[in-house]
């Protein structure tokens, strides 16, 4: 009876260890296939955006914009106050020497013309009369007739009458010169830049009331910030282009630089003189182009392009025959508009990745894209294709 029990026992526990061998059985089947689909995945092949490394540059650019300007400028205003009936000139026209741009009311100093010639020739009247008598004193005092006084008070009075003519010359002179003042005229050729009153206007003595452009030498003034004011000092050579024109770039000479800030932009004016060319025009928009003093030769490469292990700059350099990248520590010059210098760690025609930097490791297979188009110009080439996921 004990036998049978137990032969019932192993009985009904039987199909369990069963199950258990299936399903080991099973899971080391599953462990296979996914140790053989590993082993049949492809390497991941990283299509990657480069920047073909091309001859350094000498130095880095600074370029700041302007606007063309006359070295000369007046700002012409009337040498006495009054109402301007009249202006003769707008903004674009061309002035000679000796032409009228503007007149203001000259009745009052007119009649103060009048009035000083009426003084004037009052005082040449006493002048001969004093003559007169000053003559008969000193014939009567030669015949001892008149006393001595007599004779020195009539060539006082002479010399009296003589002081006051010559004082009303002068006055008349004034007037003459008031009433010429009433006409503002241009003392050199030039080119009329801007209108500051016009008719009706009542204006002091020396408001600005037209400003006229020499002609002559034009230049430049551009804004240079405190930290690139050290590169430019007058005589230094720059290359100017006019947007304009983008073929025609000129060479200029800095000719001025500020020694104190603008009080609101806290920038130095600085002006760039320009040699004489026809295809220059007053207001016409231009670049100026310098290079820093101090700067050293480097590379240029995108932003992008710059990553770092650790707290070392490094570029990815791609190996064209084995298809790979390698971290390549390099040394930054500074940066720029474009991007960053290197001065050391790069050579002419490296190619290195711009793009997707953060998912590079070294050994990494890359794709390159089929075709490199400049980018910077002599300095450096960038890919035209795009990165794709």
């Amino acid at each position: 009876m004990s036998f049978r029990g137990k032969s019932f026992v192993a009985a009904r526990h039987f199909p369990s260890a069963l199950k258990g061998v299936a399903v080991a059985a099973a899971l080391l089947s599953l462990a296979a296939c996914s140790e053989e689909k590993k082993a049949e995945a492809p390497e991941i092949v990283r299509p990657v955006k480069v920047t073909q490394i091309g001859a350094p540059d000498e130095g880095r650019k600074l370029v700041y914009s302007g606007s063309v300007r006359a070295r000369t400028e007046m700002n012409l205003g009337f040498r006495v106050a009054g109402k301007i009936t009249e202006r003769l000139v707008d903004v674009g026209d061309r002035v000679t020497p000796g032409e009228v741009l503007a007149r203001i009311d000259s009745t009052d100093y007119k009649l103060d013309l009048g009035s000083a010639e009426a003084d004037l020739a009052s005082a040449t009247k006493q002048v001969e009369i004093s003559g007169l008598a000053l003559r008969r004193a000193e014939t009567l005092a030669a015949k001892d007739v008149t006393s001595k006084s007599q004779l020195e008070q009539a060539q006082l009075s002479s010399e009296q009458a003589l002081a006051q003519r010559d004082s009303a010359q002068s006055a008349l002179e004034k007037a003459r010169n008031q009433v010429a003042y009433s006409e503002l005229k241009s003392d050199r050729d030039g080119i009329v830049t801007a209108v500051s009153a016009d008719r009706g206007q009542v204006v002091s003595t020396g408001t600005s009331v037209v400003t006229v452009a020499v002609d002559g030498e034009k230049e430049v003034q551009i804004a240079v910030p405190e930290m690139d004011v050290s590169h430019f000092k007058p005589g230094d050579g720059v290359k100017a282009r006019i947007w304009s024109s983008a073929d025609l770039v000129i060479d200029g000479k800095v000719r001025e630089v500020a020694q104190s800030a603008d009080a609101q932009s806290r920038t130095f004016a600085v002006r760039v003189s320009l040699p004489a060319d026809p295809k220059i025009l007053l207001g016409m928009t231009a670049s100026i182009e310098a290079v820093a003093g101090n700067a050293v030769k480097a590379f240029a490469i995108p932003l992008a392009a710059l990553s770092k292990k650790g707290d070392q700059p490094i570029v990815w350099v791609v190996d064209r025959g084995k298809g790979i990248v390698a971290s390549r520590p390099v040394k930054v010059a500074d940066f720029s508009d474009d991007g960053v210098r290197i001065s050391e760690g790069l050579a002419e025609g490296d190619l290195i990745v711009s793009a997707g930097t953060q998912f590079m490791k070294d050994d990494m297979k890359v794709k390159l894209p089929e075709t490199v188009a400049t980018r910077f110009g002599s300095v450096s080439s960038q890919s035209t294709a795009s990165v794709q996921p």
